[in-house]
């Protein structure tokens, strides 16, 4: 994953207050009758009750014509084959690999679902702090990329991972360590993956994931945030396992953003120390 794809990299402009989507806009609660945080009058049960029936008969309606506009297979008018069938990511029952090399897991199927498998653990090692680090950074590139693609990434890498305006931008001293008193926060967490092309020895695997990053602790100045994206990887069988060859990443989908209270540095850099992360298998 190229230095520009970190999710959150040189941004340290976030405000506490963010707007959905990106878009910038804040909400405001404005003060309002005792009754209702939005500035509305209180309601009286009579209204309430009123509202739960409506609900209640919408729910019932829909859930009505969803039953019989599902049909049965037999009897559809639509009889066409040629559809592309749903891949949504869901547990195929395969077990997880039994191997790792230098703590990443190897030794994925021979199959589009090894494939999915490889791409998401790859891709949590390639957002990790671990690259920050020359000898993780080194390790992580043989481990993930195939041999050929990894003797040409590592330079473009050490100097992208080494440059002095890049680490100061997010808050890191020169040689990529937090600040005393913080915790540097890089995690991705896979959402779902899907296989859009594929042959007997290679792959194409779109990864959805969310990623965490920023400094946890008092005074930071770029405090860990959530981003979305989504990183399209080129896989091929090398040597007995998949290994990447090349990739391509965009943003989102990003979903809106709920109403809860952002969690203290302390809570955060807690979590961050206790909760470890998974095995991804597809």
């Amino acid at each position: 994953m190229s230095l520009g794809d970190e999710p959150g990299y040189g941004d340290g402009s976030r405000g506490e207050d963010r707007g959905y989507g990106g878009s910038g806009q804040t909400r405001t609660r404005l003060p309002g009758g005792a009754g209702d945080v939005y500035g509305g009058a209180r309601r009286g049960r009579s209204s309430s009750r009123s509202l739960v029936t409506v609900v209640g008969v919408v729910v019932l309606l829909i859930a009505a014509i969803a039953f019989a506009n599902r049909g049965d297979d037999s009897t559809s008018a639509d009889t066409t084959t040629d559809k592309p069938e749903t891949s949504a990511t869901a547990a195929t029952g395969d077990r997880p690999v039994g191997s790792k090399v230098a703590g990443i897991p190897a030794g994925f199927p021979h199959s589009t679902a090894g494939a999915e498998s490889a791409a998401s653990n790859y891709g949590v090692a390639l957002g990790s702090t671990g690259m920050f680090d020359a000898a993780q950074r080194h390790a992580i590139v043989d481990a993930v990329y195939a041999p050929e693609v990894a003797a040409g990434r590592k330079p473009d890498l050490d100097k992208a991972y080494t440059s002095e305006e890049f680490l100061t931008n997010i808050g890191l001293s020169k040689d990529g360590s937090a600040p005393a008193g913080q915790t540097f926060v890089s995690r991705i967490i896979p959402v779902g993956t899907k296989v859009t092309a594929s042959t007997a020895d290679s792959a194409t695997v779109e990864l959805w994931y969310t990623s965490l990053f920023g400094l946890s602790g008092e005074n930071s100045t770029n405090p860990v945030s959530e981003s979305w994206y989504t990183t399209t990887y080129k896989m091929a069988w090398t040597a007995g396992d998949w290994k990447v060859t090349d990739f391509t990443q965009k943003d989102g989908p990003v979903p809106v953003g709920r109403d809860q209270q952002a969690s203290t540095a302390d809570d955060m850099t807690k979590a961050v120390e206790e909760f470890g992360g998974f095995t991804y298998a597809r």
